[in-house]
């Protein structure tokens, strides 16, 4: 895999991004190098077990889009939503199965707007799905993914207002 070339498509994607948009949604982006991938990872601190370090934080929920040595092989561009160790959100009382069952029960309305994607994970992947990896809109694709992100991700805001911890 061209590692560069991918990250400089995916860069290229996100510098398109109208961050305005983005940045009233409270959404972030980033693209980084994670297990042989390239992604594209979005995202909002608050969603994160450490609001200053998000990518990395053990709590933490965010949409992914990769793609890998496997995904080129099968001509494909991966997307995710991961919820991970949602319990260790320390503002929220979070039980993972039950986030992950009000979320696709919320997101079925939705699914029909996804390509190829499921819903039946475990309770740390979301949704998962794929479009066909085209090298000549791979930076066209990526910005659509995002924008359908940012169009459910007030899913996930209310999902955690749900389980806000009262102060």
């Amino acid at each position: 895999m061209d590692e560069h070339f991918y990250q400089q498509e995916f860069q290229k994607a996100v510098d398109a991004i109208s961050e305005k948009d983005f940045d009233d949604a409270g959404l972030q982006l980033s693209v980084n190098i994670i297990l042989e991938s390239v992604a594209l990872k979005i995202y909002k601190p608050e969603w994160a077990s450490n609001v200053q370090s998000p990518l990395n934080a053990p709590g933490r929920i965010f949409f992914s889009v990769w793609v890998s040595e496997k995904s080129i092989g099968e001509g494909k561009l991966y997307y995710n939503i991961h919820a991970l160790k949602v319990r260790a959100l320390k503002a929220y009382k979070i039980p993972a199965r039950s986030f992950a069952e009000e979320f696709r029960t919320r997101f079925e309305k939705e699914k029909e707007n996804w390509e190829n994607v499921s819903v039946k994970y475990g309770p740390l992947t979301l949704m998962e799905g794929w479009v066909v990896l085209k090298h000549d809109q791979l930076q066209d694709d990526l910005l659509k993914l995002a924008h359908q992100f940012m169009t459910i991700s007030p899913l996930i805001d209310e999902l955690l207002n749900k389980y806000r911890l009262k102060p």
